[in-house]
């Protein structure tokens, strides 16, 4: 499945979260560091649904970027 990561800039690092997935975030130093934080968060994520029985959510996010002047 693929599912929508969303990135934030703070002042001190970056955070990441995925809107499908309530409750998954990892924060960290730089965007590098953050992409592969929040990929193992996900598979860790996940893993602890399956073996709990939970029902794995189906992505149902949707972007768009819109322009404004």
């Amino acid at each position: 499945m693929k599912y929508l990561v969303i990135y934030e800039k703070s002042s001190s690092g970056w955070g990441a979260y995925v809107p499908d997935l309530p409750g998954l975030g990892v924060a960290g130093t730089t965007l590098d560091e953050v992409k592969q934080m929040i990929r193992e968060a996900m598979d860790f994520h996940l893993e602890g649904m399956r073996e709990h029985g939970d029902p794995i959510p189906e992505p149902s996010v949707v972007t768009e970027y819109v322009s404004v002047n």
